[in-house]
């Protein structure tokens, strides 16, 4: 009875992996074998454990990413794309959102950019990070309405803290001087603390002539080039070679 009401208010205290670890080890004769201090290491490692996966479930949920099954361990890095595996790995296991570099990823239509964006955004997750992703030519859209409602300046506060964004086709469409303004707003609030993740099917040397804007052009790139790494995407187009599959929900091994 004792143990019942123990179990009940770990669950109310929303301890729930620690609520399992210890029905686990009742179950189990053989952890009577173990003393005291190793049975609360195991039942506080199954707390830990439990946590990080509600919170990579979360962070995942939030982050909206177009590919959310994206992985690094998955890249195609076959000739002819432009894909060194290690330069990815390298980047992925290193300090680029902390430091809050700009990745930048370009190449033509299909060639995997947005792929390539949401695989590294969702080893940012994997690691505790948090991300958001957005396409820019509906951003612009978008912008109108939060300004119209009068939540652009909190959502402006939530990109600042969000530590990876991915601006997704980068180039794709004019855009109007009140986005060229809010990207603005928006690079600078992220320059040097937080990461940014852009794909574009324009090369980095056009992104001037399209911002527009000469004077905002130079702050942006000023910003972005900062501390950046690249990637030059090549080869034909990958979807053409994909096979048309339904969607269906797949769980995430979070280690």
């Amino acid at each position: 009875m004792m143990m019942h009401t123990t179990l009940a208010q770990l669950r109310s205290l929303k301890l729930d992996g620690l609520a399992a670890g210890l029905e686990e080890q009742l179950a189990q004769p053989g952890m009577a074998a173990l003393s005291f201090k190793e049975r609360i290491a195991l039942l506080i490692d199954r707390e830990v454990h439990a946590r990080n996966d509600r919170k990579l479930v979360r962070l995942l949920k939030n982050a909206h990413l177009k590919y959310g099954q994206a992985a690094i361990e998955d890249i195609d890095t076959r000739s002819g794309r432009g894909i060194d595996r290690r330069e990815v790995m390298s980047l992925a296991l290193g300090e680029w959102v902390s430091a809050g570099h700009s990745v930048l990823i370009t190449g033509p239509t299909g060639a995997g950019k947005s792929w390539l964006a949401c695989a590294l955004a969702q080893y940012a997750c994997r690691r505790g990070y948090s991300a958001i992703y957005q396409r820019v030519p509906r951003l612009q859209e978008e912008l109108r309405i939060r300004h119209g409602s009068g939540a652009f300046g909190k959502w402006l506060l939530q990109l600042a803290k969000t530590d990876v964004l991915v601006l997704d086709d980068w180039g794709v469409g004019a855009i109007d001087s009140m986005t060229r303004s809010d990207l603005l707003e928006i690079i600078d609030d992220r320059a040097g603390s937080k990461a940014t993740i852009i794909t574009s099917q324009l090369p980095v040397e056009h992104w001037h002539a399209w911002i527009g804007d000469a004077t905002i052009a130079d702050v942006i790139l000023d910003r972005i080039m900062q501390r950046n790494h690249r990637f030059t995407l090549t080869g034909d187009s990958l979807r053409a070679q994909r096979p048309k599959t339904r969607k269906k929900e797949i769980n995430i091994d979070p280690s």
